[in-house]
């Protein structure tokens, strides 16, 4: 019997994927749990329009990465903290800080996909990696200076 999964099942397939099983474990058990549709003809031809509509929504977000990154690339921020004697900081600059620095100047990234190449305890210049789509990570400059 040939079924397509709509959910990942170990040791037979994942999600989307078209499997051939032994009548009584599909009728008895994926079918009925919801793990699986049988494969009939107008099944499979959605299964495939559903895979060539996801192949065209990942290249258009791999093109909107890209331009993300380009417009990163060139883009710097500044994080005004408070600072105590010698001129170090109150509390650590962390990957929150760079994101809310981001959303103010209109650009808008997950604050789990940015990580600061070290730890942010002091005024000066530090640099972010921002892990996009695939290869892509572009990095971006950031201040730390002084409040006023």
């Amino acid at each position: 019997m040939k079924v397509i999964l709509r959910e990942d099942v170990e040791k037979l397939g994942e999600a989307g994927e078209l499997v051939d099983v032994k009548d009584g474990y599909g009728r008895n058990y994926l079918i009925p749990q919801g793990k699986a549709v049988l494969a009939t003809k107008g099944a499979i031809e959605e299964l495939e329009r559903l895979k060539k509509q996801a192949a065209i929504q990942a290249e258009l977000t791999v093109k909107e990465a890209k331009e993300l990154a380009k417009q990163l690339e060139i883009t710097s921020v500044t994080i005004a903290v408070t600072t105590g004697e010698d001129d170090k900081i109150h509390g650590t600059v962390t990957n929150v800080d760079v994101a809310e620095a981001l959303e103010e100047k209109g650009i808008l990234v997950d604050k789990r996909d940015i990580s600061l190449d070290q730890d942010v305890k002091a005024l000066g210049e530090y640099t972010a990696t921002i892990d996009l789509v695939g290869e892509l990570n572009p990095q971006i400059k950031i201040w730390v200076i002084k409040a006023e």
